[in-house]
């Protein structure tokens, strides 16, 4: 999977068959604010979780912690315990 990062309109990008498949963010301090799932016409949940675990894997690449605030993103987290360690300080989800 060939994940861009569009610095411009800050989003992780892949492109599938039905079309753009995108993650919106926030950078602040060494925090990733993932802020919108933006999945189209694409309804491929496998796809989908791998796009988001592929995105936590550059976070774990540039050392930042992640803040979902997007619903999809918290019951990613909520469903998948090992990625807790990303999460700052305080934040329980």
């Amino acid at each position: 999977m060939e994940i861009k990062d569009n610095e411009l309109l800050r989003q992780f990008e892949i492109i599938t068959e039905t079309g753009l498949v995108a993650i919106e963010y926030s950078s602040q301090d060494r925090k990733l604010f993932l802020t919108k799932f933006c999945a189209n016409n694409n309804e491929n949940e496998e796809l989908h979780n791998e796009f988001i675990q592929n995105v936590l894997g550059i976070a774990v690449e540039r050392k930042l912690k992640v803040v979902p605030t997007h619903a999809r993103f918290i019951s990613f987290f909520r469903k998948n315990r090992k990625y807790r360690e990303l999460l700052p300080p305080g934040l329980m989800i």
